[in-house]
């Protein structure tokens, strides 16, 4: 099943180069599905470039590999390392080509991760020139490439590589947490004073049956300079509505606990929470990019009105007891 989100639209002009600096990002395959994917974000304002996705900085070439492209981005160094792996480079022979024959000639500033399948196996490499700005590093594992620069420090790598490990979820999954354990404020340094780690983030993956350019699962979002808004957490709720993970299971488990009636609804519905012997609940509901559009408390039953709000789809989020349960509530 395909499950493409697109959170939007942008213009129809181009541009080649982004000069800034792109922070954390990870590259990664599934040596047993096939699947090749990316994630990332940074604290550029993409609302001042037009043309650009939010997903830009990765690459994918389905049943092959996966390219991030950062620091004094080109898209010339992403078309040439794109075009290396076709030829079937591995990640190693790539970085070099890259580094031996940068477009503008100075590879110093430049930074990438790539893994990719080679005879069946996962082969990963990494490039940090010496001139991206500090704190700059990246991790690479058999199937993984972790890099960033302009970072708070090596925690923020090394809390992406430890989330993406822990998480058994597939490789979408493993890739959403790797940006969570970026989420912390300043994550990239330049957005301590926005309140957040970055201001984009984005999830693309690409199974071995897709197209290039056309990848299965794409998730992004982005935010304007000095609006405090929080990437990675409104990527969550966006990716959950279509992609949940570990969770899953335990709100199959809770379906009696926690009823919405009637759902799909025309704007007015009732939520009822069996079992909680008259414990107080905290509800939140969220739209669908992300913000939050209400929030209280109640005891067992509430009503809710959403007739002011377009159709859509939306995150329900119900937390008592140190228990929290997930619901998706359509709106027709």
């Amino acid at each position: 099943m395909r499950y493409i989100l697109f959170f939007l639209i942008t213009s129809v002009f181009s541009i080649s180069t982004v000069q800034s600096q792109d922070t954390f990002s990870i590259v990664a395959v599934d040596s047993v599905t096939g699947e090749v994917g990316s994630a990332g974000a940074s604290c550029v304002d993409l609302f001042q470039f037009g043309g650009i996705t939010d997903h830009f900085l990765g690459q994918l070439i389905p049943g092959v590999g996966a390219i991030n492209t950062q620091a004094y981005y080109d898209t010339g160094n992403q078309n040439n390392a794109t075009a290396r792996m076709n030829l079937g480079e591995t990640p190693s022979q790539i970085i070099q080509w890259l580094t031996s024959n940068d477009v503008a000639g100075n590879p110093t500033v430049r930074q990438y991760g790539i893994s990719a399948m080679i005879n069946g196996s996962p082969q990963s490499a990494a490039h940090t020139g010496t001139s991206t700005d500090d704190y700059k590093n990246h991790i690479v594992g058999p199937n993984y490439s972790i890099q960033g620069n302009i970072l708070l420090g090596q925690q923020v790598l090394d809390s992406m590589e430890a989330r993406f490990l822990a998480e058994e979820g597939d490789l979408a999954c493993k890739l959403m947490a790797a940006l969570q354990g970026a989420n912390m404020v300043g994550a990239d340094t330049r957005c301590a004073t926005n309140g957040t780690s970055s201001l984009f983030a984005y999830v693309k993956v690409a199974q071995t049956t897709d197209t290039f350019g056309n990848p299965s699962f794409i998730a992004s979002v982005r935010t304007h300079d000095g609006d405090g808004i929080e990437p990675i957490d409104s990527l969550q709720l966006k990716f959950d509505l279509v992609h949940p993970c570990g969770s899953a299971d335990l709100n199959e488990l809770n379906q009696g606990i926690l009823e919405i009636f009637p759902n799909p609804t025309k704007g007015k519905f009732e939520i009822r929470l069996n079992e909680s012997s008259g414990k107080e609940a905290t509800l939140k509901i969220h739209s669908f990019d992300g913000s939050l559009i209400l929030e209280e408390t109640f005891t067992d039953f509430t009503s809710i009105d959403l007739t002011k709000f377009e159709s859509s789809l939306f995150l329900l989020i119900v937390e008592a007891e140190g228990e929290k349960i997930t619901r998706r509530v359509i709106k027709n």
